[in-house]
Parts: C-alpha cells; structure tokens; sequence
C-alpha cells in the first residue's frame, strides 16, 4: 500500500464508487441522490482550482480502497486558515487502518500548506469515525441536533477538530 495523488483519470471512477456507497448505505454523507461522472468533474476541478490534495491509496492490483482530501470550512476571508476535511474507505477494505494512514498524511499536507485548523463533520451515530479522529487528537467540538434527516431518522452531525500549530505567523486579510 502507498500514498498517492489522486487524479480524475485514474481515480474520478472509483472515488464515484465509494462516494455512492456512503450515500446510498449510510448516513456518511447526508446526500440522497448518487452522484455522477458529471459531479466528479466539478469535484475534481473544485480541489484543484483551491489547491486542495485528493490522495488515494492503492493495492497491489491498482485498486483505490480509499481516498481523502480538505476544502474550506466557510468561504469567509477569516476562514481561510480553517479546512474541512474527509476521508472514505472502499467497503471491502475497511478495519485494515487506511483512514488512519490518510488521515494522518493529509494533516502533514494541511501543515505543509500552513493551515491551522482542520474540522471533521462527523454522523454522531458514526463511531468509527469518531474513534479515528480522537486517536488522531482530534477534539470534540459540539453537535448540531437534527441537522439531517435520512433513512426516516433525524441525524446529529458531531464536529470534532484539530489545532495546527501553521501558521506561524497567520495575517489578517
């Protein structure tokens, strides 16, 4: 397994798989709808018009079995240190530790980039990934109640972040 830069031609299809397991079977990404190659354009051009990283990792056979990346938290001017972040693993190659091992690449990456806080947006039912992010240092942050609703139930979205200590000299403006 290793780390590597995820791009629309290599990866936009199997990111699509992934995403659309977690929309269509959990409560992961509060969408209803699978998403479509069209989506993934302006996915993909979105991270790149923000310099934002996708990174991926890959099995011995090519496969993605996992993908992560940030975008910003807020498009206000003073939000400009803080990033939202997400990771997902392919179904078949979850409880093997590769969020673990992205997540923790993609926080050297928000350091390189000198942001200072990264947030993750957690299903509260999600214990997982709760887990994932304390073990990381992640802290808890507050939860929105009823911030969504799917699957005929009403879910609570957990916020839970991480203090960078990028930049070091943040500026106003």
């Amino acid at each position: 397994m290793q780390i590597i830069p995820c791009s629309y031609e290599r990866h936009a299809a199997a990111i699509l798989d992934i995403f659309n397991d977690a929309i269509l079977h959990s409560t992961a990404l509060y969408d209803y709808q699978a998403r479509t190659m069209e989506n993934m354009v302006s996915w993909f051009k979105n991270k790149e018009a923000g310099n934002y990283p996708v990174i991926g990792i890959e099995n011995e056979q090519g496969e993605l079995m996992g993908f992560a990346s940030y975008g910003s938290f807020r498009a206000y001017p003073a939000n400009k240190y803080t990033l939202e972040h997400s990771v997902y693993v392919a179904k078949a190659h979850r409880g093997k530790g590769i969020a673990n091992i992205l997540m923790s690449h993609l926080i050297e990456l928000a350091k390189e980039q000198n942001y200072h806080t990264l947030i993750g947006s957690i299903d509260a039912s999600n214990q997982a990934s709760i887990a994932l992010h304390e073990k990381l240092g992640f802290t808890y942050a507050g939860t929105i109640r009823h911030a969504g609703f799917k699957f005929g139930d009403w879910l609570d979205l957990a916020f839970y972040q991480l203090l960078l200590p990028t930049p070091l000299q943040p500026v106003d403006g």
